[in-house]
């Protein structure tokens, strides 16, 4: 073996080394005194991570083509470091809890092992690969989700968690059996060439259907959601932050990946089935969050509805649509952080409500908090001038370029959800500015991490729907 092909992987090979660092540090550290340095040496170690990321723009290929990255997949691999960066940040506060500071070592690594099997994932070239890399991602984050075993159901929701994951996993595999035994191979280039003989369409297209299955349930599309509301109340804060920016974009793109390149001679019928899955995921989680007073639950099913909307931008299966998707994967990942900052704090001030009546006449005690609250939620609702309205037309201009009357159908369908979208956000602000209440929120000042955090995810709100240049770095990539 040439162990040369390791220096193609920068990105793994530093949070390998991040894992490793963390490890060392966690186990020479004594967990029984205050260790004030190991939040600030974890974030300027993501920061590096950030960096390489960046830097990291040629495509490589290594192992015989069952890793390859290119440059569309070192950008999501950038935004998804970046955002890890403000998870790990925000997290600051949480982790010196009594109660979880003797976990802080454990919570790094699992996030450091959980982002490196994405990062496989995404840049996988062949079926063992790709299923190597969900696998990693997959297990870690049950950990992760399972933290607080002790507080909030945590444990049930991480069993939950585990049990739907080794179930889309089985289907997953059950689908791949499918399809390599259609084609002889695992390679996604050779599968390519193989499905254009059209031999054994019949078993294709049920292969199809089960890997579409298994990973629609990691990315909660409509209808293989039903454990995502149940876990994100459950979990951790920062984890379910986590869970619902980083891990959903890591499959989203890896799913458009896939559809686009390996099952591309038969787009015909995969783009049937997206149509369904989008006007499900987006109709059916739009109703469901009107219904929720628990605000974790609530954006459960606000990040199942942007789960249909990432995947609008595959329609078409375009250069356009990659990039569209990137970009929305970019904004959504520091709106969503904003508001998960933001219930973290007021979780931790409050003693641990995460119900939306703890927000009623939360302007008059906390302004600011309120105020960055509201820009987050008018950028998830597509409210101009924020950049979630420039990331909702670029997946809709996307869709609606396939050109044929279902795609315009279902774009319609997307733009009348977002009328209904933006009603239940603004049931959040009218709670926070509208309603009155008995005993408000009492004013806290929210840790410098959290503050940290929240500056850097509404920079992003305000700046990344002005600066033209983002988009263009992504497109060019595409």
């Amino acid at each position: 073996m040439n162990y040369g092909q390791f220096l193609n992987m920068i990105p793994e090979a530093t949070l390998v080394a991040i894992l490793i660092i963390a490890f060392l540090a966690d186990f020479a550290s004594s967990k029984n005194t205050e260790r004030k340095w190991f939040h600030p040496f974890m974030c300027v170690l993501f920061v590096c991570q950030t960096v390489v990321s960046l830097l990291q723009c040629e495509p490589t290929s290594a192992f015989g083509g069952m890793y390859v990255t290119t440059a569309a997949t070192n950008v999501m691999k950038s935004i998804l470091a970046a955002g890890t960066l403000i998870v790990v940040i925000q997290a600051g506060q949480w982790l010196r809890r009594p109660d979880t500071s003797f976990k802080e070592g454990e919570f790094y690594m699992l996030v450091a092992s959980t982002l490196l099997g994405m990062n496989m994932m995404m840049s996988a070239g062949h079926f063992l690969m790709f299923f190597l890399g969900l696998e990693m991602a997959s297990v870690p984050m049950a950990c992760l989700v399972a933290l607080d075993k002790y507080r909030h159901h945590s444990a049930e929701a991480a069993a939950k968690y585990i049990l739907t994951a080794t179930f889309s996993s089985g289907v997953m595999l059950y689908g791949i059996s499918f399809l390599y035994g259609v084609t002889g191979t695992l390679y996604f280039e050779d599968f390519t060439y193989a499905l254009a003989e059209e031999k054994h369409l019949t078993l294709a297209i049920i292969g199809l259907v089960f890997f579409f299955s298994g990973l629609g349930f990691k990315i909660s599309l409509v209808p293989f959601h039903f454990w995502t509301a149940d876990t994100y109340q459950g979990a951790p804060t920062t984890v379910t932050g986590y869970l619902s920016v980083i891990s959903k974009g890591a499959a989203a793109f890896t799913l458009c990946t896939i559809l686009m390149k390996v099952f591309a001679p038969m787009m015909e019928y995969w783009d049937y089935m997206l149509y369904v899955v989008i006007v499900l995921s987006i109709t059916i989680a739009n109703l469901f969050a009107i219904r929720q007073s628990e605000l974790k639950r609530f954006m459960a099913f606000s990040s199942i509805s942007q789960a249909g909307y990432i995947m609008l931008a595959v329609v078409g299966a375009s250069q356009y649509g990659v990039a569209a998707l990137s970009y929305y994967v970019l904004v959504y990942v520091v709106a969503n952080m904003a508001v998960f900052s933001v219930i973290g704090a007021v979780e931790e001030a409050s003693g641990g409500r995460t119900d939306m009546a703890a927000y009623n006449g939360f302007y008059t005690t906390n302004p600011k908090l309120s105020l960055l609250m509201t820009l987050a939620l008018f950028s998830l609702a597509g409210i101009p001038p924020f950049a979630g309205m420039f990331s909702k037309f670029f997946v809709f201009m996307a869709a609606a370029q396939q050109g044929s009357y279902w795609a315009y159908f279902v774009v319609f369908i997307a733009l009348v959800n977002t009328v209904v979208s933006l009603y239940y956000y603004l049931l959040i602000v009218k709670a926070m500015y509208i309603k009155s209440s008995d005993s408000p929120m009492p004013t806290f000042r929210s840790s410098v991490t959290t503050r940290l955090a929240l500056g850097l995810c509404t920079a992003g709100i305000l700046l990344f729907g002005v600066l033209s240049c983002v988009y263009e770095w992504i497109y060019a990539a595409a």
